[in-house]
């Protein structure tokens, strides 16, 4: 399994509200959160982003809420992974709950940057930046993961 896209990087602390503002967590239809994504800390993400790009960001991604609105919007929008150096532990289960792939890799995430075109390879956890010729090695997924995430989720792997 492979992602390959170009970059979106944020910094520290990015938290569930500034990833879909609370005030539109009126809707669950992925689709609508899709449009609100970002919008508080990148109000041009939604006009950016492509199907398969990657948010790349620093400590702490997806700290805040418990809520799984905030994977959800993310994977909505077309992001194909999000690789931080730190994830908050309840977005990273929300994230593979809902089949978004995340990768923790300190160094990948320091060193890449916006625009920067990437391709991540799941199965080993290797991360390629493209751009820049350089690779660096992320936590792979346990197959198990692997086949939730295959799934489109927690739900459709245990009724598949």
């Amino acid at each position: 399994m492979k992602a390959h896209g170009t970059v979106h990087k944020y910094g520290d602390n990015v938290d569930t509200d500034v990833i879909i503002p609370a005030r539109y967590l009126n809707s669950s239809d992925p689709a609508e959160l899709a449009k609100k994504c970002m919008e508080d800390i990148d109000p041009d993400f939604v006009g950016r982003v492509k199907a398969g790009d990657i948010i790349v960001a620093n400590k702490n991604f997806g700290c805040g809420s418990s809520r799984e609105h905030a994977p959800i919007a993310i994977k909505a929008a077309g992001i194909s992974c999000v690789i931080a150096e730190t994830f908050a532990r309840i977005f990273f289960r929300n994230a593979i709950n809902i089949g978004l792939p995340i990768i923790e890799c300190p160094e990948a995430a320091k060193a890449i940057e916006a625009g920067d075109e990437i391709e991540i390879d799941f199965d080993n956890g290797k991360i390629y930046d493209i751009t820049k010729g350089t690779s660096y090695q992320g936590q792979p997924f346990p197959e198990f993961m692997q086949k939730i995430i295959k799934a489109e989720g927690l739900i459709n792997y245990i009724n598949g």
